[in-house]
């Protein structure tokens, strides 16, 4: 399992004082606002010390102390920002994206293997797993019918597929 986790990418500044606007790819503010440190890379080596996070539509606006004008923020544009995974808590039985992919697919009735999950999109409707077997690839939308458990701690996730998800011989 990866360590550090993608919470979102920065697209703009806010104000003059180097406040950043984040587009989040995480659930909301309230994650964020658990976080002592962000980092600029995915092995925790350039920390930010968050000091305030706050909503704006469906945005987050950070301030960081390291960043004091909009001329540093604006050097932080594009950037992807990290989280180290044990500095917050999640909800029981939620789960990290990260940790899906990679995870095994499998019939709950059957046990037949679909393949392995090799992204996870969502598009505004909710997620759908991007399934891989050999060379093809499967689009399986994560919904309360299909999806019936996640394993992501042993690398498993149980579907029951619907007609037509899957090509039939």
């Amino acid at each position: 399992m990866k360590q550090y986790l993608e919470i979102g990418k920065v697209n703009n500044t806010h104000g003059l004082k180097g406040e950043i606007k984040l587009s989040m790819w995480c659930d909301d503010i309230d994650y964020l606002k658990q976080l002592k440190t962000v980092y600029l890379d995915d092995e925790g080596k350039i920390p930010l010390t968050l000091i305030n996070a706050r909503s704006q539509k469906n945005i987050a606006i950070l301030k960081f102390a390291e960043i004091t004008s909009v001329e540093q923020a604006q050097e932080l544009k594009n950037k992807v920002l990290y989280c180290n995974r044990d500095d917050a808590t999640i909800d029981d039985g939620a789960y990290y994206l990260a940790d899906v992919i990679g995870c095994k697919v499998v019939d709950v009735d059957t046990n037949e293997d679909y393949g392995k999950i090799v992204d996870v999109m969502n598009y505004g409707a909710g997620d759908i797993y991007d399934v891989k077997k050999g060379k093809k690839h499967n689009l399986i939308p994560v919904t309360d019918d299909i999806v019936k458990k996640i394993d992501a701690e042993n690398g498993v996730v149980e579907i029951k597929p619907m007609k037509g998800l899957f090509d039939e011989d």
